[in-house]
Formats: structure tokens, sequence, C-alpha cells
């Protein structure tokens, strides 16, 4: 571990707050490290690997896709990509897709088709994206400007111009932003990095309904909440409404690089050729890998495994609740949950790595866990096994 620990920090940048921990192994809800210790993964790459390490059909789909064709230009056709596309549109309120890399690489593509669209319709100076504070959008220059947080935007300013950032779960306050500017909302259906924060029912349909109003997309950020993490394929499926942009990442192809912005066939005319590119985005490689994802993670079995075990996960959160008084509130939609603690939520991240679980924190004091999709009541059971013996000896 010495040797690797040296090695990463003599030749990458230190960009990360690394744990002490190399895995070179996983498979289902488990990772092994070089020492051979097994771990319960209840971070899943931060919310990727949703089928889980090395799912048997997506690594099917990789290998027969590097046998058969890795990479050409986009200005090519390629089947997967193509198939990928009908699938998703098929599945949600889109009729056309961009493929990117990432989450980030999604979200400044949908910044740039919002003010594109706005530039076809109004013309110039109507550009301003409103946005919520304790978002996180991503680390290119234009999607950390985005981001309501500061701490994401300390050492880059000048950020970049046009961006407004209200309370998340005021309707009041984006009314109040919107001015003769403004070209979009942008928002979370949850705020994953800010913290797992959810809204007031209702209040994703009065936006759309000031959008529509105020001619402004509405663009949804499903980074993280997509692909069934909440319970539903989208997140906005359990909202009565739908959005006019939407972007995808992280699981879409359970641990390969891909990001998507979906869009109404109204949205995305105003992207034509030379106005946005990518070199790799919805590779035949990727794209085989996220049509496996797609095809398991969209079954309705299996995103009713995922409501039901969230809902048994969310009441054993509820018993440590009632035992331990540093625990403010249990949040979450499907295995998508959190604890919101009064005290530091670090320390217990490593003491639960110790204990051979993995989790993170988020937002300073709230314990996050994304595990997995696949995983049951016995790996929910293992958590909370950990967690409770964990928070009883924080108490005595």
């Amino acid at each position: 571990m010495q040797d690797i620990k040296e090695q990463c920090h003599k030749n990458i940048f230190d960009t990360y707050a690394r744990t002490p921990v190399a895995f070179v192994k996983g498979e289902g809800c488990r990772l092994w490290d070089d020492a051979g210790k097994e771990y319960l993964d209840f971070l899943a790459g931060i919310a990727v690997c949703n089928l889980g390490h090395c799912h048997p059909a997506v690594t099917r789909a990789i290998v027969r896709s590097a046998e058969e064709l890795v990479h050409v230009s986009n200005l090519f056709y390629t089947y997967p990509q193509v198939q990928l596309a009908a699938e998703l549109t098929r599945l949600s309120f889109a009729d056309k897709i961009f493929y990117s890399n990432s989450g980030a690489e999604a979200n400044e593509a949908a910044i740039k088709l919002a003010r594109k669209h706005s530039w076809d319709r109004f013309g110039p100076g109507r550009f301003h994206i409103i946005t919520m504070r304790n978002s996180f959008h991503g680390r290119t220059l234009a999607t950390l400007s985005a981001t309501g947080q500061s701490k994401v935007h300390n050492g880059f300013e000048p950020l970049v111009d046009g961006f407004t950032y209200v309370d998340f779960n005021s309707i009041e306050a984006v009314q109040s932003a919107i001015t003769d500017k403004t070209c979009a909302v942008l928002v979370e259906p949850v705020q994953g990095e800010g913290g797992l924060n959810f809204a007031s029912p209702g209040y994703f349909r009065e936006l759309k309904a000031l959008c529509v109003k105020n001619d402004l997309l509405l663009i949804f950020d499903e980074v993280q909440s997509g692909l069934g993490r909440t319970g539903t394929l989208f997140a906005y499926e359990q909202e009565g409404m739908t959005p006019d942009v939407m972007t995808l990442a992280k699981a879409l192809a359970n641990g390969l690089p891909m990001g998507a912005m979906l869009a109404t066939e109204e949205a995305a005319k105003a992207f034509v050729p030379g106005t946005h590119a990518t070199t790799f985005g919805g590779g035949p490689l990727v794209a085989n890998a996220a049509l496996a994802t797609l095809g398991i993670l969209s079954d309705p079995a299996f995103l009713k495994g995922v409501r039901e075990t969230g809902a048994y996960m969310h009441g054993r959160l509820g018993e440590l609740k009632a035992r331990y008084p540093f625990i403010k509130e249990v949040r979450g939609r499907g295995l998508m949950m959190g604890i919101e603690l009064d005290i530091p939520g670090v320390p217990f991240v490593r003491k639960c790595l110790d204990a051979g679980v993995i989790i993170n924190c988020t937002h300073e004091t709230v314990l996050r866990f994304v595990p997995p999709l696949i995983a049951g009541r016995s790996e929910v059971d293992r958590l909370i096994t950990v967690l409770d013996g964990i928070f009883e000896r924080e108490v005595k």
C-alpha cells in the first residue's frame, strides 16, 4: 500500500482526498482490496455501479463490443448509439439525445442548448440561468459556475457570467429571480452533493408552470438521481410533470464513462451541425454497455425491488434515529438515502471502512448511502449492524 500511495502522489495530481485502500476486485455489492479484505459497498462509485460491480450482462456487452468495434468518428452512424437513443427516448419524455462522456459534459451541453434555444427565439441578451443553492452540476468552468456552492468556486474566479442562485424548494425565490435576461432554470430533482435534499410535494409542478409562463426551459440534472436510483427509472416520474431537458451520466453504462443530454424536439432543434460536438460521446463500446445496463434498470420488477429495499432501509435507519440523539433526520427515496447528524460525519465514514462497509459523507454532516440497486435486505442489515455498533460506541 505504501508503494502505491507514494507512486500516486508522485505522478497523479492531488485533487482527491483518497482513503488509504487500493481495490483490486469487485463483484455485486462487494469489493476486495489488495490485502484480500472484503468490503460491503454502499457507495457504488458514488451512485455509478447501479447493477453492482462486474455485472455479467454488462461485462458480456463490453467484451463483445471490444472484439467488434470500439470507436469510429461521430461523422458516421453506429448501431449501438442509435439503438440506445431509441430506448432512452421510448422510456422518457424526450425526443432527442446528445451523448457526452460525463455528467459535467452533459450539463455543459444543456447550458449551451438553453442559451442557443433562447438566442434562436428571442435574440441576444437572454442567457441567464437560475440554479439552486447547494446544487452541484460539475467541475468544468461553466458547470462549477452553475453550481450553487462557494467552496466549488473558490480560486476559479471570475466565474462564467449568467447564473443566479436561489433557495431550493422555493417557488417565490425563482419567481423573484426571473428577469428579461433569464432563459432557463437548472435544478436537481434531488440534491445529492448538497446533502440529499428533497423538494416539497408539488414544487416541481409549480416550477414547470412558472417556466412555461415565462418561456423558460426547465432542465433537470438527473446525473445522480436518474436510472433507477430513486425507485423509478427517472426521478421526474414521481413529480407529475416533465422537464424540457434532462441530463444523465453516472450509472448510464454502469461504470464506463458516459453521459447524455435528453431533450424535447422543441428544445433540441437549437442544436444543428457545428453547434456542439464530442469525439468519444456515444461510442460503440460504451453504448453497448449502456444498452445492457438500461435493459435491466428499466424492468418494472427490478424497480419495484429497489422501492421495496429502499422502504426497508428507511425503516431500519429510522430505528437508529430513535436510539441515537445525534441523528437529526433520515431522508431518502428508493436507494438514495442519507442520515443527517448534528456532529461531523467524516469520522463515521472512516470507522465504517475499518469495519468493512463503504459509505461517504456529503455536506459535512450527512452520511450518504447509494448502494448498488441489486442490494437486498441482508446487505441493509449488515450496514445497520455496523452503524449501530459504531453509534453505540459514540454515546458511551
